[in-house]
Order: structure tokens, then C-alpha cells, then sequence
């Protein structure tokens, strides 16, 4: 799905503001679903962004939806695509989660502090009471001004958040003394107001410890954001490419006015801005950031090449094909951004659990205060408590736990070529047991090249065979129509074109030649395995053993008008990646059995599986049948017990496979990584990266089950101890910042991880 921010999209995404904690998102999001042309939408507190999708002929506009979300006390405005690489208003140093607010509120509650920093000195020295309330005053209602805001609209929209929380805590502290102050003037030693001012202190603290962590988990995004380069070097139509001085025949324009098929000039050093192939000159390219291959690679004329890439030593000239957001890099950033947007399945647990948090705290919060007046009969002790009890609770760790590990651990996987899009991987990854690969371009080079050609009629006829053989494949981009192609090129053949041709998905492609002895004939081109019911089944086989025990792949041309009778047997061959026993054996090093789909015969198949060590191998498959094939492996287990399979594939005719597995691996060229169906991109065709995909998976959702364990123990045991007494509101306020700020540092450890073979 497409995720585009212009006016008629039916998928958009707003920046929300003011939301505090998981009780803001739970609001946002049942106003959201209350609209009657929202059919989805999804909020998230990390990114300060709700997704939303509207109905098909919805008459629901952005602008109503917009006007909904202010109504409910938040600010809602239209997400620019990809964002904006500068920091957000409210993190500048006066803004709402400024630095400048927090050294003003410690500034201020400084000297409140300091008669009790000093008792254990035995230093007995109070600043008066009309110097206290002057301090705390400005604390109070100025610095803390957002929190009765904020506190107050989700009052008004039927409940609460943590606002709330700390408005009504400090502002009952706060009460209290100015009702002592009034009630016995001299009695210094029984005011509150350093209670009230250093919770404030302590919640902008942990405000601005989490917007500057949350920077941190986005950083991602930025990173790839600032690989486009401002402006195109582009040529003028009438250059001629080759000549000498053509290079200063271009003008620098802004990318949003490049179109495809312009001519860009790339300098050395320079970043290359858009997706082309290149027409002149040679380089090596940086591709680091983008497919997480460390190394530069060598291009040459005809290559193609990805915007945001480093170029090397070269000059070069790229024929444009994708600008803007057809771009690859474009499509990284949105499968980035979609996957940190969207909600991991335990998250809607934690909603659930915010909803009821807020009014059952204040719940409490009112019980202690009835339970400590009556048993200790002080009015003080009894707010006091309360005031605890309201400020420790506050669901802000809560409401990070998830968001920040996702943001975290899809942002590193990004860095390295791991495109998760689907959070959903996250929770299944840990539960994997068994890994299928397709074979052709996942195990193997997928750049297959013809081995041997057997003809079945006249032996004199074989290069007109070839011809009208490659003929068919004219203009199919399959791995085996490039081989057949290209050895017509080898043999100084000319291919001829078919009349009419037509592919028959799974099998090969059928076609009439325009010229030839089998001139208007229908002839098709397509796999052994699609042939086991052919009348010639056993002739075509036996002609074909040799090549079939060697592990070739096996293509027939058919001739349909002489009663389906073989004319030529075509033998490929293919080549395994480098480091596939490597990546094989890394899955089990996980515990992880490895499975291998392929169309070739049973023989051949099995013999490239014990070459690198595949634990089940199952030939003859055709691509129809690869999901039902992944279906009987999640049954597998003893006792047909449920196993978590993963698929991974090339994404050409593997998306029924990939979306029917409980993990969808789609291994990217780095040239097409919109695989709908795959739950994860890989964005160089390294089979190693399958493990490394699991393991990050794995980490992040470890990482999501310690933060909620910490968020929930923190306040599971927080708010006894505060009811009890044994946590003053100072240090309730301080230990709420620091849960906040424990769980996003716990989550940006994941920023640390390399993989394996890095």
C-alpha cells in the first residue's frame, strides 16, 4: 500500500502533538475510529503520528479528520512525505520539551531544595514563606502551564492522561502549602512547595530526556533522508554524450523539476539523485546506506544505478528512470516509516491496559488519601501520599516501551540492508523453526547460462532451432530467457520475433514464429516439471538424464500443432551465491530447520541442498504450489504441532508463498524493494542476511517484552510504596522521569548491533 500525503490519498499520515502517554494514543485513536469514513487508524507515541485509512469513496476529508483530533485537546497537522529532517519545534531549547524550560524550573526550585539538602548537616536554614511561593509560583503555573492544558482537554474529551496526573498531584502539594501558609504564617518546616516544583522539574526532565532519545530512535530516517542531494547536474537535450566538452553543457535544478529521461551528470564524490542506468563513463559506488553493502561496487556502462548512492572516482552520465518517490531510496524511507508507524500486536494489549490506567490511578490515589486521614488523622500526610501516589504512576514508560525497541531495531536492520515492514515479524521471528528458500536468484546467482542444447529433429536444423527458441524469449526479463538470448548472441544468431506469444505463468511461454519452418506454427517454450503428463514424458526424460543427473535446469521447446512433440531440450546451468553454505549454516546455529522449494528435478535439487547443507529438499515444485508446500510445513510438527515457517524468495513469482508464510522474506536486487507481500526486504541478495534478519528480529522483541516487564514492575511496584508513604512526591517525580528515560536507553542499545557477518 502506498503511503503518499497528497489530498485524494485514501492512506495519509498527521504529526499529533501534545500527546504525553499511552492514555493520549488510546484517545486519539478511538476519535479517529468514531469518524464514519475512517476505516483504520493507527497512532503511535514515539513517532508523534497517526496513520490513517479512509474508506473507499469515503466523503471524509484530511481537513475533517484534522478538526476531529484538535477537538479531542491535541494538535493534528498534515505529515510532510518523509518528513522534515530538522528537529521539531517543541525540541528547540525554549520549546514545550526544550532544555531551556528544565534549567529555568531547577534554576527556580534550587533554593527551595537547598534547607534540605542542608538538614543532614544539621544546617537549619528555611527561606520564608513569601519567598517560597514567589519561587514556586512561576514553577507552577508558568514552566507547568502545558500540564493543566494538556490535563484539561482530556478532561473535556471524558478522561485522563498523565497530564492530568501531574496537574492534579503538584497542584494539590502546591494547595496545601499555600492553605498552611495562610493557616500559621511562621511555620516554615510544614510547606510543600519544593514537592510541587521539583515534580515539575523532574517531569520536563524526563520530557526532554525522551524527545532527545526519541531523536536518537528516528535517526534512521534522517540518515537516509540526507543522502539526497539538493540538486541535478542536468544536461541540455541537445548535448551530444561522448564529445569532450558536453560536461559543461548541464544546469544545476532542484530535484522536484528532474524528469525521467533526462540526462544527470554525476561528478566524482558526488551523491547520485535519481534511479537510472548509466550511459557514459565508469565508476565505483558507495551503496552502504542504502543496501548495506560495505564495499563500493564497480559499475560499468549500462549498469544501474540508485539515488542517494556515493559516487566514486568517475564521471558519469545517468540515464534517469525513477525521480522523487518512484525513486528506490523514496520506497526505503516509506517502508522505514510504515514499519515505525505501525503498532506490533502486543502494543494493543498495552492500549487496552492505558485506557482503565488513568481513572483506576485516581482511584487510588483518592483511596489513600481516605485511608491515610483516617488512620493517621493528618490532612497533610494523607495529600501528600496521594499526591505520590498520582505523580509515580504516570503510564509514560508505558507508552514507550513498544515504540521506542521498534524504532530502534527496524532503524539498525535498515542500515544494514533489513527492511522490516511489517512489526508483526517481530513477535513471529523468536518462534521461527523451519526457513524454505526458493532456489533459482535466492540460493543461486539466479544468472543462469545455457550448458547445453539437444535437438530432437534434424541436426542441421539446430541453429535455426536456437534461434526461434530465443526468438520466444524476446523481450521477457525471466533468468532463463536472458541465457537462451544471450546464446544466440554467442552463436552470431539472429533471434526471430514470433508473430503473437503469450506467457503461461509457471510453465514458460508459447508463441507462433514469424519466419522459419515452424512459421505460424504454435510452439512453447516451458520447464520438464510442467511436462509429466506429456505423451513424450518418458522420451523427453530419457534424452535429458544426463543433464538431469548434473543438476541442470531443463527447459522443452514444444511443437503444439505435430501432437505435442519435443523439438529441442535446452540444459542451464546455475551458479550458488558465494556464501549460501555460510548462510545455511548460520541458520542452524539458531536451531532452525532449512528447507529448499525448487521446479528442477528431484535429483538435481537434492544434489545443490547436500552441497550447502540444506536439512529437506523438494524438487519438481511449480510456483503455484509453493504455498500450498509452506502450508504443509506449518503443519509439520510431531503430532501435526503448528511450526513458524519463513520464505524467502526473489519476489518474481514468489508472493503467494511469501504472504501464505508466518515470515515473508523477499531478497531484493536494490533496484525493486515495494515487495508487498514479504514482512521483510532484503536489500542485497546475501542469503547470510536471513539469519541476520531473525536475529535483529528476535533482539527487538526481547528488547519490547524487558521494557514492558520494567514499565509495568515500575508502577506495579511504585505506587504501594507511594500509598505507604515510603516515596515523598519529590522522589515519585524523579523515579517517573527515570523510567522513562531507562526504557528508551534500554532501547536504543539495540542501535549497538552488527550483524554477524559485517
Amino acid at each position: 500500500m502506498h503511503h503518499q500525503n497528497d489530498p485524494n490519498a485514501s492512506i495519509f499520515t498527521l504529526d499529533i502533538g501534545g500527546m504525553t502517554c499511552a492514555s493520549c494514543v488510546g484517545r486519539v485513536e478511538k476519535a479517529l475510529d468514531r469518524i464514519p469514513g475512517v476505516e483504520a487508524a493507527s497512532v503511535n507515541l514515539a513517532t508523534e503520528q497517526a496513520k490513517v485509512r479512509l474508506k473507499a469513496n469515503s466523503e471524509t476529508t484530511i481537513d475533517s479528520v484534522i478538526a476531529l483530533v484538535e477537538k479531542t485537546g491535541y494538535t493534528a497537522k498534515l505529515s510532510n512525505p518523509h518528513g522534515n529532517t530538522q528537529a521539531n519545534d517543541s525540541h528547540s531549547f525554549w520549546g514545550s520539551d526544550g532544555l531551556g524550560r528544565v534549567l529555568l524550573s531547577f534554576a527556580l526550585s534550587a533554593p527551595l531544595l537547598l534547607p534540605m539538602l542542608l538538614m543532614p548537616f544539621d544546617i537549619h536554614w528555611a527561606l520564608s514563606p513569601k519567598w517560597q511561593i514567589l519561587l514556586a509560583s512561576p514553577v507552577q503555573f508558568i514552566l507547568g502551564w502545558r500540564f493543566y492544558k494538556a490535563g484539561f482537554k482530556s478532561l473535556l474529551a471524558g478522561s485522563g492522561n498523565m497530564d492530568l496526573l501531574v496537574a492534579l498531584g503538584t497542584s494539590a502539594a502546591y494547595g496545601l502549602s499555600v492553605y498552611l501558609m495562610m493557616a500559621s504564617p511562621h511555620a516554615n518546616h510544614e510547606l510543600y512547595f519544593e514537592g510541587s516544583a521539583v515534580i515539575i522539574c523532574m517531569v520536563l526532565l524526563g520530557k526532554w530526556l525522551e524527545a532527545s532519545a526519541k531523536q536518537q530512535t528516528s535517526e534512521a530516517i534522517r540518515a537516509l533522508q540526507k543522502l539526497w542531494p539538493e540538486n541535478a547536474k542536468v544536461l541540455d537535450a541537445n548535448a551530444v554524450i561522448g564529445e569532450g566538452n558536453f560536461l559543461e553543457q548541464y544546469r544545476a535544478l532542484p530535484l522536484d523539476q528532474v524528469f525521467p529521461k533526462d540526462h544527470i551528470v554525476v561528478l566524482p564524490g558526488e551523491r547520485i539523485p535519481v534511479d537510472g542506468v548509466i550511459v557514459f563513463g565508469n565508476s565505483h559506488i558507495d551503496e552502504s546506506l542504502l543496501t548495506g553493502e560495505s564495499e563500493p561496487v564497480k559499475k560499468l556502462l549500462g549498469a544501474k544505478v540508485i539515488g542517494g548512492a556515493l559516487n566514486g572516482e568517475g564521471v558519469l552520465v545517468i540515464h534517469a528512470q525513477a525521480v522523487g518517490v518512484e525513486s528506490v531510496l523514496s520506497q526505503i524511507i516509506t517502508l522505514v516509516e510504515d514499519a515505525q508507524t505501525q503498532k506490533a500486536p502486543i502494543q494493543k494489549l498495552v492500549d487496552r491496559v492505558s485506557a482503565i490506567f488513568v481513572p483506576s490511578v485516581i482511584a487510588i490515589a483518592v483511596l489513600t488519601g481516605i485511608g491515610n486521614w483516617l488512620y493517621f488523622d493528618s490532612a497533610a500526610m494523607a495529600i501528600l501520599r496521594a499526591v505520590s501516589v498520582l505523580v509515580i504512576a504516570c503510564p509514560c514508560a508505558l507508552g514507550l516501551a513498544t515504540p521506542a525497541a521498534i524504532m530502534a531495531g527496524t532503524g539498525v536492520a535498515a542500515r544494514f540492508g533489513i527492511l522490516i515492514k511489517d512489526p508483526q515479524v517481530l513477535e513471529l521471528a523468536h518462534r521461527l523453526n523451519i526457513v524454505a528458500f526458493d532456489k533459482t536468484g535466492t540460493l543461486t546467482i539466479g544468472k543462469p547460462r545455457v550448458l547445453s542444447f539437444i535437438s530432437l529433429t534434424n541436426p542441421a536444423e539446430e541453429e535455426t532451432l536456437l534461434a526461434t527458441a530465443a526468438g520466444l524469449q524476446m523481450g521477457s526479463e525471466h533468468p532463463l530467457a536472458k541465457a537462451l538470448l544471450d546464446a544466440a548472441k554467442v552463436a552470431g544468431l539472429t533471434p526471430i520475433p514470433p508473430s503473437e506469444s503469450m506467457a503461461l505463468p509457471g510453465v514458460g511461454i508459447s508463441g507462433k514464429p514469424s519466419s522459419g519452418p515452424w512459421a505460424g506454427q504454435s510452439l512453447t517454450l516451458q520447464s520438464i516439471a510442467s511436462l509429466s503428463d506429456s505423451a513424450h514424458a518418458i522420451q523427453i526424460h530419457e534424452k535429458a538424464h544426463g543433464a538431469l543427473d548434473a543438476g541442470h535446469t531443463i527447459s522443452v521447446l514444444m511443437n503444439e500443432e505435430a501432437a505435442s512433440s519435443p523439438l529441442a531440450i535446452i540444459a542451464f546451468g546455475d551458479e550458488l551465491k558465494p556464501n549460501a553454505k555460510e548462510a545455511i549454516s548460520a541458520l542452524h546455529q539458531l536451531h532452525i530447520r532449512t528447507v529448499m522449494l525448487s521446479g528442477d528435478n528431484t535429483t538435481a535439487a537434492n544434489r545443490v541442498g547436500q552441497s550447502i547443507g540444506i536439512d529437506e529438499v523438494f524438487g519438481q515444485i511449480m510456483p503455484s504450489n509453493k504455498a500450498e508446500m509452506i502450508q504443509q510445513l506449518q503443519s509439520s510438527g510431531k503430532d501435526r504441532e503448528r511450526q513458524y515457517v519463513a520464505m524467502v524468495g526473489d519476489g518474481v513469482n514468489d508472493a503467494p508463498a511469501l504472504a501464505t508464510a508466518d515470515v515473508g522474506m523477499a531478497m531484493s536486487t536494490g533496484t525493486d524493494v515495494a515487495m508487498q507481500a514479504a514482512g521483510i526486504t532484503l536489500m542485497r541478495g546475501d542469503p547470510s542476511l536471513v539469519a541476520d534478519a531473525i536475529d535483529i528480529s528476535k533482539r527487538t522483541w526481547k528488547k519490547i517484552q524487558q521494557n514492558l516487564f520494567w514499565a509495568f514492575a515500575f508502577n506495579a511496584t511504585g505506587i504501594p510504596l507511594a500509598a505507604l508513604g515510603y516515596l515523598s512526591p519529590m522522589l515519585a517525580g524523579s523515579a517517573m522521569a527515570l523510567s522513562s528515560f531507562c526504557v528508551l536507553s534500554n532501547a536504543l542499545l539495540l542501535k549497538r548491533w552488527r550483524p554477524a557477518h559485517h
